[in-house]
């Protein structure tokens, strides 16, 4: 339900990073570690699941409006996450396109 805003002590402008300022151009993470570093934690802090969620909820769009900076490694195994880095145009890239998907 609405509340006024004269109800909160603290209101603050909503401010979004450039994935540069939040990853480093030379480590890929995994989407788990992408939400908690747009949070100002830790990559490798661990937190409960509903915390996880709520960073996720977080992290999905962000990752997809900034789309075009970013570059994916596919899972070791079906288990695991894949991970995401920063496109620094240094990339080997040529395993990827459609005529390559069985190598994905």
């Amino acid at each position: 339900m609405p509340r006024p805003k004269s109800d909160f002590d603290d209101l603050r402008p909503l401010e979004f990073h450039d994935p540069d300022e939040v990853l480093d151009p030379d480590e890929m993470y995994t989407i788990y570690e992408v939400g908690r570093l747009l949070q100002g934690v830790d990559a490798e802090a661990e937190l409960d699941v509903e915390t996880e969620n709520v960073l996720l909820d977080w992290a999905i769009p962000w990752m997809i409006s900034h789309s075009d900076e970013f570059v994916f490694a596919e899972p070791e195994s079906d288990a695991e996450a894949g991970y995401y880095g920063l496109a620094t145009g240094d990339e080997d890239t040529t395993a990827s396109g459609p005529e390559n998907a069985e190598n994905r």
